[in-house]
């Protein structure tokens, strides 16, 4: 890899006697991981190797998932690089919290978060981006967690809608990318010497925002993907200088973990609670992590709630939800009736359904108004009312447990791969009535299929097909 020269001529220059190694780790192979998915059902049953775990990361494991494997499409696995993993672990969302994930895409930090929550308190994931953000909804899709929104929104416009909300926020902060170097050559060619800095203004605004939408007594946890310094260390000095009511809180090291400089932030010894993980140390990409805790004494950081009415704002933002009419209710009754267990359908109560056009959600009613947000993902799509009909989602498949279905059909790892692949299945087993099914392979929900006479009708998305 061909590095630029302000780049070498930089860390020669921060880094002195381990610059040569540090430079030389960028050209080494990259650590591979990922992590399973507590929120499924049996979760450890995968056909993957598990003899080597990430010591100090719950769940998760190194080596390689194929992401046309039964356990990645079905939501139990998630490939993510080690060092990235360590964030969520910081921040140690609690079951209950309310948390937010600002910058979120492509979704790993998200999704190990709602692994914590256990689908109890409320995770908003955002990404401005929304290209990005629609690959965000697919995978918070993908590993079922029943209580995220996720939004495509501007965090300086979320500040007026989430005054002091949040027990946690993480901010894994658009950055240069420099410890993305080893994993994707190409981000050199967008480094320049003057685009830490240029980050780091950005980095700024997105936390002011942060800050107004944390609670007293709550607590942010930020990071990069970069070394640095102007988006490491002295961002984390600024947040001291420009906040009082903050203070860092000491992150945990491991082995291969290095403590924040000092050095690169005006001789400042509150950096030594931060973490650096750096590739000539570390078997993981370039990260940093810093965690700090809002004084529960602190001033009202947040601007009152703004009560103008705004213009719908672009495709994603479906509008206000419509209370069901008597036959929509009804179809949603009795698909509840005939696909859930006696107790299972229970959160999906009339009071806790959003529809939005002719699309069925689970949305809690407890759960703050989004109306005037751009969203990708307001809570679960069950499904979607057609004419006299109930047409059950993919996302619902996802989102439930083999033990709360009746509704159910087994299928074997060669008909699971004929039905992704977007084909008819030719039901083999005990005779069962037409009608919607969860299918499952393995143990593992992966679809909604309706049986007609014996062939299991294909409604795999499209877009989602191998």
């Amino acid at each position: 890899m061909q590095l630029p020269q302000a780049f070498i001529d930089k860390y020669t220059n921060l880094l002195g006697d381990e610059a040569p190694a540090f430079l030389a780790s960028l050209d080494q192979d990259v650590e591979h991981g990922f992590r399973l998915n507590p929120l499924k059902a049996k979760y450890q049953d995968v056909a993957l190797d598990l003899h080597h775990p990430v010591p100090f990361v719950q769940d998760a494991y190194y080596g390689t998932v194929s992401g046309k494997s039964l356990a990645h499409q079905a939501g139990y696995v998630y490939s993510q690089d080690i060092s990235a993993m360590y964030v969520a672990e910081v921040a140690a969302a609690q079951p209950g919290e309310r948390v937010l994930d600002l910058c979120a895409a492509p979704g790993g930090k998200s999704t190990q978060l709602a692994a914590q929550l256990q689908n109890q308190g409320l995770l908003v994931s955002n990404e401005i981006n929304t290209k990005r953000a629609r690959i965000l909804a697919e995978n918070m899709e993908r590993i079922g967690a029943t209580n995220v929104i996720v939004l495509n929104e501007d965090p300086a416009n979320m500040e007026q809608y989430f005054p002091a909300y949040f027990d946690k926020i993480v901010v894994d902060a658009p950055c240069s990318g420099e410890g993305m170097f080893r994993k994707d050559h190409n981000a050199v060619t967008y480094w320049h010497e003057h685009y830490p800095a240029e980050c780091a203004v950005r980095q700024k605004n997105i936390l002011n925002s942060a800050l107004k939408m944390l609670r007293p007594g709550g607590q942010l946890v930020y990071s990069t993907c970069t070394f640095a310094p102007e988006e490491d260390e002295q961002i984390a000095a600024w947040l001291l200088a420009t906040y009082p009511e903050l203070e860092m809180v000491a992150v945990p090291k491991v082995a291969g973990m290095t403590p924040g400089q000092p050095a690169f932030a005006d001789n400042d010894s509150e950096m030594t609670k931060a973490v650096r993980m750096m590739p000539h140390h570390f078997q993981g990409e370039g990260q940093f992590v810093a965690k700090f805790q809002l004084a529960q004494t602190a001033p009202e950081l947040a601007p009152a709630p703004t009560t103008k009415k705004k213009k719908r704002r672009g495709k994603q933002t479906r509008g206000k939800s419509n209370s069901l009419s008597k036959e929509q209710l009804a179809l949603w009754e009795d698909f509840k009736q005939s696909f859930f267990m006696d107790r299972g359908g229970q959160k999906f109560s009339t009071n806790n359904l959003r529809l939005n056009g002719s699309y069925l959600y689970y949305y809690d009613a407890s759960w703050p108004d989004i109306d005037q947000m751009k969203y990708m993902r307001p809570g679960i799509l069950l499904g979607e009312f057609k004419k006299h009909r109930f047409e059950p989602s993919y996302a619902l498949a996802l989102a439930v447990q083999p033990a709360e279905i009746q509704a159910k059909l087994d299928l074997d790892e060669s008909e699971w791969r004929q039905y992704v692949g977007g084909n008819t299945v030719q039901y083999t087993g005990p005779s069962q009535p037409n009608g919607w099914y969860l299918l499952v392979c393995a143990g593992k929900p992966f679809a909604m299929g309706k049986l007609v006479n014996g062939v299991i009708k294909n409604f795999f998305p499209k877009g989602l097909r191998f």
